[in-house]
């Protein structure tokens, strides 16, 4: 499938979640087979024998990361909202374009593997993203890149992550 063709499958919403935010919902691209297989194989292809294990950002992330990782032959672990995981964690506040959140992983949830891909949904401002790059990096792993389906470019996140290597699929400015 080609990146057009992904690209029709993602549905603009104007004002979520608050006035003049343009949400790019990806429901309707994961919803669709062909869409979703196209994604996974597109975004796992580049990282094929270079990963031990994919880190899914909650919670999008986590739909786009588990197959990836299934792809790519790794496991999956994950990166959630705060107290959401049951085991011990650390912690990553972070800015957001529209406020402040937080990010937890359990303490070992990259025990033994060195080499982890960063997936998640969207890259905007980059702030969610670099905070699982500095939950891995203060886990002693090491982030070997990041993946999104989509890139708001204008928005400057992929140089808040540099020196990580980084890609989308699909780019809007």
């Amino acid at each position: 499938m080609k990146i057009e063709e992904i690209k029709n499958l993602i549905r603009d919403i104007p004002d979520f979640p608050k006035p003049g935010i343009l949400f790019r919902d990806i429901t309707p691209l994961i919803a669709d087979a062909r869409g979703l297989a196209a994604v996974v194989d597109q975004i796992a292809e580049p990282w094929l024998g270079r990963v031990d294990l994919v880190l899914g950002i909650e919670s999008r992330g986590f739909i786009i990361g588990a197959p990836v990782a299934y792809r790519l032959g790794v496991g999956l672990t994950i990166a959630r909202k705060p107290g959401k995981l049951p085991f011990r964690t650390i912690d990553e506040t972070y800015e957001l374009e529209y406020g402040s959140a937080t990010l937890q992983m359990h303490e070992d949830g990259l025990a033994g593997h060195r080499r982890v891909l960063i997936v998640d949904d969207l890259l905007a401002t980059g702030g969610t993203a670099m905070a699982a790059l500095r939950l891995v990096q203060r886990l002693g792993s090491e982030a070997v890149g990041c993946a999104f389906v989509i890139e708001l470019k204008a928005l400057g996140g992929r140089a808040r992550l540099e020196p990580a290597p980084c890609s989308a699929l699909v780019e809007y400015d």
